[in-house]
């Protein structure tokens, strides 16, 4: 496959393969797949929503997070 791009982006692409330690392929492969996966996500997640209400999803939300135990939380694991 080949993509035309402009001559910065391509300039962007090159280094940020580089430091990354991989080929410019390898990279394409990688942001291509990213992108893709967020892409999908997103519409899988508006058609999940279409048409709830926002109360009624944080009602749910909460619905679900109570079912949780309480637990102490590890102080590794508190923000300060």
């Amino acid at each position: 496959m080949t993509i035309r791009v402009p001559e910065e982006l391509k300039e962007r692409i090159e280094n940020t393969a580089s430091l990354q330690g991989v080929s410019i392929n390898q990279f394409a492969l990688y942001a291509f797949t990213k992108e893709l996966s967020e892409l999908e996500n997103s519409r899988y997640f508006k058609n999940r929503l279409k048409g709830k209400k926002r109360e009624d999803i944080i009602k749910s939300f909460d619905s679900v997070m109570a079912k949780v135990p309480a637990r102490d939380v590890p102080e590794w694991d508190r923000i300060p």
